[in-house]
């Protein structure tokens, strides 16, 4: 069994720590009053750090440090949360993720200029505890606190068994704890086992310290604010003088000593009923890491194991054997089972996605000068792993073209009596077997005039040609177009949106435009769940056998010599008493052989569009594993993969979509040359 790199199990929990830190400063800059996410950022902020110096990236965590001091400010009412300071430390955390990936790199610079910007933030007069103060020195929060009063506490704690094993260093809490003050430490070592039943890996003591500081007790108890939840922990506050507790007199302070119970014992902090370690273990073990590669890996010989099953299930249907076909269908059934498990295991909130963007908008926000706001529908929406990877990059070159593009300024906006803040939409929704994300914006609409100037100054369309409104808005997504006036940092340059519908396109996916000038543009990417595996509907046509996604089959019906005779010349078919156009595969195929007597037609649904396709036989439905097409076929679009068959053979499968497109095409050419 290969051994996990701790490294990177400590990478991957800190770029989570750096996501939630991002969301926190995001949801913190809406409302800056807003108390349990200045809790959440702190907590992120001592996580990292204190991760980051056990690991050996010691300038992400003096870094972070700064930032976690300027944090810890906030959170105890020394100084405000503004707009400025989050800024900065949102500025900060991008940072802190270049110190993650590269950190040995020489990011003093950076470093340098982000700890001037955050010392600003922060503003207080004199105060140096955000930029200047290294680890070892205390903040100067306490600074106006007076000498008198100090206070001296006692302190009993002990951690779970298997605190070391899960990362716990009980050394870093006492040094934690010297830093608050002085103090005197002893070790409780009677829980030690006898060395033959000493589990080496297991922490047995417990400790009694007696702190005698100026800090309030909230601060003792943050240094163990992140395993609260499993240890046991007494805290007693005690009437002493602010001198360093001597070692006779500490030995039998067991009991407050005051004659006033109330001011001698504050309420102790008492964990004993906690989750048991045990337990606690026992969650943790509900969510496992698993590397993608190894799920692609199963999902490959899962797809391996279904095209068997199919094999051996056409054998059986062809053998007398009853127990044969009764082995056939259980294996069948668990195949099935163990598909849709693995297709669960992949499948992921498109969340992960949208959150990205909120960043992203808020840093374009303050570049454009703009007042924007993202707006996010269905983020429990799921989709398969791969398929999210795939579309970040797509989606980002829509968000950036809609706030450039689309949201005009803020005087704009007025002068059109919008309201001064933009805002842009992203939502998810799933329909059968596809998701449909839509980038939405309240901006000022495509204008088709300034689209069509363009396409017929870069040749893509003849001057004067007649265009439908979708085939002029399709024209957005040509190689090099671009209606911007000039070039920026954003858009401009004519590239981006071509790659957007190459991007769908190998996800066999599509992209549909709508915008109305004057108040906005919505674009809708129809993506599939899965690129994995699918149920189709295996068709025949002349000696080729095809798939059909079976998602986009609405019904089957006949088609008969009579009827096939009548439509020539016009390819409809009267369905209760709609007019369905249908294209003929094996006209479109140029299959070269005479058609089966009695061929059928698959009525199958695009969304809008309703079409027939004429095939010479229906052999059933089946379980495609979608094999890629090589790269001598990426020209060929009526095909979006290959599959193999239970007898070896290959089917192809059909994209209906580029299909239709096909057909109408070579529709088109046909009325054109008669």
């Amino acid at each position: 069994m290969n051994e996990l790199d701790p490294i990177a199990v400590f990478r991957t929990e800190a770029a989570e720590q750096l996501e939630l830190i991002e969301a926190g400063l995001l949801d913190l800059m809406r409302d800056l009053s807003d108390r349990a996410q200045i809790d959440t950022v702190f907590r992120g902020l001592h996580t990292l750090k204190g991760s980051g110096s056990m690991f050996g990236f010691d300038q992400l965590a003096a870094f972070t440090h700064h930032c976690e001091t300027a944090f810890d400010r906030v959170r105890k009412g020394e100084a405000p949360a503004t707009k400025e300071l989050v800024g900065a430390v949102l500025d900060a955390q991008g940072h802190m993720q270049a110190l993650l990936e590269n950190p040995n790199g020489d990011h003093e610079t950076m470093s340098s200029v982000l700890l001037e910007k955050l010392r600003q933030a922060v503003g207080a007069a004199g105060s140096h505890a955000a930029t200047a103060a290294p680890a070892s020195v205390q903040p100067v929060a306490a600074a106006a606190v007076s000498a008198g009063s100090a206070k001296t506490w006692q302190l009993k704690f002990s951690l779970p068994a298997n605190s070391m094993v899960n990362g716990t260093n009980p050394l870093g809490l006492l040094d934690e704890l010297r830093e608050l003050g002085e103090c005197r430490i002893e070790a409780d070592t009677d829980p030690i086992p006898l060395l033959a039943d000493l589990e080496p890996r297991d922490l047995h003591i417990g400790w009694t310290v007696h702190l005698t500081t100026e800090k309030p007790r909230s601060d003792i108890e943050d240094v163990f604010i992140f395993v609260m939840d499993d240890m046991v922990m007494e805290l007693q506050e005690l009437q002493t003088p602010t001198e360093p507790v001597p070692a006779p007199v500490a030995a039998k302070l067991e009991q407050p000593i005051d004659d006033e119970p109330s001011k001698a014992v504050a309420q102790p902090i008492d964990t004993s009923k906690a989750q048991p370690a045990d337990a606690k273990s026992q969650k943790q073990v509900d969510n496992v890491r698993v590397p993608a590669l190894r799920l692609d890996e199963m999902m490959d010989r899962v797809g391996e194991l279904v095209i068997a099953q199919s094999r051996l299930s056409q054998m059986a249907n062809s053998a007398a054997d009853l127990g044969l076909r009764s082995v056939s269908e259980e294996i069948e059934r668990l195949a099935g089972e163990l598909r849709d498990t693995m297709m669960v295991l992949r499948m992921m909130p498109v969340a992960s996605l949208f959150s990205r963007f909120r960043r992203l908008v808020h840093d374009l926000a303050r570049e454009t000068g703009k007042d924007i706001e993202l707006v996010t529908e269905g983020e429990g929406t799921e989709v398969d792993k791969t398929v999210i990877d795939r579309l970040a990059d797509p989606l980002v070159h829509l968000v950036r073209n809609s706030i450039d593009h689309g949201l005009e300024s803020p005087d704009d906006r007025v002068a059109a009596g919008k309201p001064v803040t933009g805002r842009v939409f992203l939502s998810a929704h799933q329909t059968g077997s596809e998701v449909v994300i839509s980038i939405k914006d309240d901006g000022r609409g495509i204008d088709r005039q300034r689209v069509r100037a363009k396409a017929e100054a870069n040749g893509l369309i003849q001057p004067g040609a007649q265009l439908t409104d979708k085939e002029l808005l399709q024209l957005i997504f040509q190689p090099g177009f671009s209606t911007a006036e000039k070039v920026t940092n954003l858009s401009g340059r004519g590239v981006g949106m071509d790659v957007v519908k190459k991007t769908i396109e190998t996800l066999r996916g599509a992209i549909d435009i709508t915008s109305e000038f004057g108040k906005g543009s919505e674009i809708a990417l129809r993506i599939p769940l899965t690129l994995a595996i699918i149920d189709g509907l295996l068709v025949r046509v002349g000696n080729g056998r095809y798939v059909i996604p079976l998602t986009a089959v609405e019904e089957c019906l006949e088609l008969s010599v009579e009827q096939d005779l009548r439509s020539r010349g016009r390819s409809f078919i009267s369905l209760r008493d709609d007019l369905v156009p249908f294209l003929r595969l094996r006209e479109l195929f140029r299959t070269g052989t005479e058609p089966d007597p009695y061929q059928k037609v698959v009525v199958i649904s695009t969304g809008s569009e309703r079409v027939g396709l004429v095939v010479d036989q229906i052999i059933g439905d089946h379980q495609t594993v979608i094999k890629s097409m090589s790269k001598l076929h990426d020209h060929v679009s009526t095909f979006s993969g290959a599959t193999i068959l239970g007898d070896g053979n290959v089917a192809l499968i059909l994209d209906v979509v580029h299909l239709i497109a096909a057909g109408q095409y070579q529709e088109a050419q046909l009325r054109a040359a008669g």
